[in-house]
């Protein structure tokens, strides 16, 4: 007998539709003609080969393993079964992919492997923006490793370090360095009762007698990188505020006496662990004389700011690439998202603001290269590290929320790219320095340091000529009545008013077909404060066309 049961009709309940594709795959260097642009204008092209692989791995293989990487947060293990003292910080596997990849090409060492080779350090820079992209976590141990050769190289004793520092190796096993070919370091400079004033902290270091090291008793606050091999700390020696390195194995295998008391539990930075620390007479050797700890420090100062200007201009590109890719293959009212006029004015606006912050950056990657040639490369690096961490690390951040917007409810899931660049965009505004330091900084510099006024008046001038309206905002900064004026409380606007200077002249000088928009829109009287406010002739679909290849 035929079956007589009625089925109900068959329904599609649920159909993909109007969805991009996946952003992964893309290769970071081919896809980014602003930043091939300026590495090859600033003097990185000897190392094209290098950087342009990176780019590719960073845009594939690292971008995926950033996810893992920062899924999966480290562990403070303090004890094993048996109950003895081991300090261990557990990492996810793929956080040691990415730092095996990072220091093999070069993110921490590249500039140092080749430090007679002009250029090395626009190079280091570009791998360091790339890798930045991909997994912002793994950026910190690799600038403080970077950053720490320039101070270990002064010092001949400690020439096992600096080489190992720079080295293309990684390993991440927790014995003496005598045992490895590559090492990686950390800091530890903040104090629970003094953060950016370090002249108040309280760790004691007592010499001890026989091998001209000292004995550390004291605290932490920040210990960054904690399963580094060795740690650039401040304490108070008899002489004063003095800089000392302290290994985590001492050269007889025994662990040094410092426990890690816990992991920060932070805003982003997740693949990344910091932490508290007690030294417990932990011993550590001496940098530099006593008494001038800081002064040794700001050896590495120019190193650090630089990395954060990288950083905050990688996360501006990476959400830009984000934010484009999806408004080109998604479709509302019946047209991409890219095709509405708006919108296309708030991703040209991140355009603007994202080449703007690449040229900037490496043009101070090349003053940090010419440095020790070049007397007024060296000014200019000096304060326009400081003009350059401030506002940079700055505009990251409503940059970023801008992308997420542009997704709309996607941009705010963790399985976008988006939510992690949005927790990561302020670390670099606070890290080595919050935004009022720098200023500061820029301030002392300019009423104290004659030889950075000029080398911006340069900088300046070298732009001249090319559009009225920088030249008018460029007088006026000029101005001996502007330098007469300076005051702490306009440090902010001062240092922006340089930043978007020094930008602009940067476009200009580089040629760029949006340096016009830039400076009408960042430099003349009545724009908008929100990102999509340029105006209405503003060649929108060039501008898209230039940031990401269709």
């Amino acid at each position: 007998m035929a079956d007589s049961t009625q089925h109900p009709p068959a329904f599609e309940t649920h159909v993909v539709s109007n969805q991009p594709p996946p952003f992964a795959g893309r290769d970071l260097w081919a896809d980014d003609v602003v930043l091939r642009e300026a590495f090859s204008r600033e003097g990185g092209a000897a190392f094209a080969g290098q950087v342009a692989t990176y780019g590719a791995l960073a845009g594939g293989e690292l971008y995926r393993l950033g996810f893992d990487a920062n899924r999966d947060r480290p562990r403070l293990r303090t004890h094993d079964a048996q109950g003895h003292r081991i300090d261990q910080v557990e990492f996810h596997p793929a956080y040691h992919q990415l730092m095996a990849a990072a220091k093999t090409h070069g993110v921490a060492g590249l500039s140092w492997q080749h430090a007679t080779q002009p250029g090395a350090h626009v190079a280091r820079a570009a791998l360091s923006y790339l890798h930045h992209q991909a997994e912002a976590g793994t950026s910190c141990p690799l600038t403080m490793t970077h950053a720490a050769v320039a101070v270990l190289r002064q010092h001949s004793e400690l020439s096992d370090w600096a080489d190992k520092a720079a080295a293309p190796v990684y390993d991440p096993r927790d014995v003496p360095i005598a045992g490895k070919a590559g090492i990686t370091l950390g800091m530890g400079m903040t104090e629970k009762q003094g953060g950016s004033d370090v002249r108040s902290n309280a760790t004691v270091a007592t010499p001890r007698a026989g091998d001209g090291s000292y004995s550390l008793v004291g605290h932490k606050w920040f210990f960054s990188a904690p399963m580094s091999d060795g740690f650039l700390v401040l304490a108070q020696a008899p002489g004063g505020l003095s800089c000392f390195l302290l290994p985590r194995r001492l050269p007889d295998g025994r662990r040094n006496a410092f426990h890690l008391m816990r992991l920060k539990d932070k805003l982003g930075d997740w693949s990344n662990a910091s932490s508290e620390v007690e030294f417990c007479g932990a011993q550590a050797w001496r940098m530099g004389e006593e008494g001038r700890g800081v002064a040794t420090i700001m050896g590495m100062v120019m190193m650090t700011r630089l990395d954060c200007m990288l950083g905050a201009a990688a996360e501006m590109r990476m959400a830009l690439a984000q934010a484009l890719h999806h408004a080109r293959h998604r479709q509302s009212f019946g047209k991409r998202l890219v095709e509405h006029p708006l919108m296309a004015n708030v991703l040209a606006d991140l355009a603007l603001e994202s080449e703007a912050a690449t040229a900037f950056a490496l043009r101070v990657a090349r003053a940090v290269d010419a440095a020790p040639r070049a007397p007024v490369e060296a000014a200019f690096a000096r304060i326009a590290t400081a003009i350059g961490k401030y506002w940079l690390c700055k505009r990251v951040v409503p940059f970023v929320n801008e992308a997420q917007e542009c997704l709309g409810g996607a941009g705010y899931v963790e399985e976008s790219m988006l939510p992690r660049l949005y927790r990561q965009a302020p670390l670099n505004s606070i890290w080595e320095g919050s935004g009022n330091i720098h200023c500061l900084d820029v301030l002392r510099a300019l009423s104290r340091e004659p030889q950075t006024l000029a080398a911006l008046r340069e900088e300046l001038l070298g732009a001249s000529g090319r559009h009225s309206v920088f030249d008018r905002f460029a007088e006026t900064l000029l101005d001996p009545a502007e330098q007469a004026a300076l005051h702490e409380a306009g440090a902010r606007l001062l240092t922006e008013r340089w930043a978007l200077a020094l930008q602009a002249a940067a476009l200009l000088r580089a040629g760029s077909p949006l340096a016009e928009s830039f400076v009408t829109s960042r430099l003349a009287v009545g724009r908008g404060q929100a990102f999509g406010t340029l105006a209405a002739a503003t060649p929108f679909n060039d501008i898209l066309l230039r940031a990401l290849p269709a």
